[in-house]
């Protein structure tokens, strides 16, 4: 991973800019669920990870309390990642369909995933003050994944966060300012941004969200990403 990945890495590990969240992440990490009662939390915060020369992002809204919070990678070990790495791996941009921790072997092609916020929140909310502590982080990973030009928003928390990263890189938001839904595109700057309900079990088990769906978002992205690519090179 180049060096500044590298250093933003080591920021978000480090991090405690929010005393909610961490009291929180590490009280997780000590009472632990009885499942993985065995289990050595990572009970930090979650940078990034995937392939450095990525050309679409993935972003979230923060790690789960027993999933990311427990395995010490963002979405590995719960069941919103048992749906994301799935479908990645039928689009070709993993190179296996699930992930239980983060020396599984699991390896992105092509895809970087992040959240707008790195610590388990309580409830899954973390407060406005909480988000923007951690956007500089996604702000710094936008910035040098300088190859990325699709970003796949999960749910509105994703989508606002994102639209926050990179006003913070001064792009340009469109106004009126585009709102969140399923299949929604909005050019922002040099990248496209592209809605997606969050993979969580309220939206998989309620059939608000199908594979057929998220399959057919990574097509679009993979689409979206490889006519912005040609379009660099003229």
């Amino acid at each position: 991973m180049p060096d500044e990945l590298e250093r933003v890495e080591r920021e978000v590990i480090d991090c405690r800019r929010c005393p909610r969240l961490v009291a929180w992440r590490e009280e997780v990490a000590r009472t632990k669920r009885a499942a993985y009662a065995g289990e050595v939390y990572w009970g930090r915060p979650l940078p990034g990870f995937g392939d450095p020369r990525a050309r679409i992002a993935i972003v979230g809204l923060a790690p789960a309390a027993h999933g990311g919070n427990r395995t010490g990678r963002i979405f590995t070990g719960d069941r919103s990642g048992d749906w994301l790495f799935a479908a990645l791996w039928r689009a070709g941009l993993a190179n296996q369909p699930h992930s239980v921790s983060r020396h599984d072997g699991l390896r992105l092609t092509g895809c970087w995933i992040s959240a707008v916020v790195r610590c388990a929140p309580p409830a899954n909310r973390p407060l406005p003050s909480e988000r923007d502590n951690c956007l500089p982080y996604l702000e710094r990973e936008l910035n040098l994944l300088s190859e990325v030009r699709v970003i796949v928003c999960l749910g509105a928390f994703g989508w606002d966060g994102t639209l926050r990263a990179l006003r913070m890189l001064s792009a340009e938001i469109p106004r009126p300012r585009p709102r969140f839904g399923h299949g929604v595109r909005a050019s922002v700057g040099r990248h496209e941004l592209l809605g997606c309900y969050h993979p969580s079990q309220q939206n998989t088990f309620t059939g608000r969200l199908t594979e057929d769906m998220l399959d057919e978002v990574f097509a679009t992205a993979r689409g979206l990403a490889d006519g912005r690519a040609q379009a660099d090179r003229l």
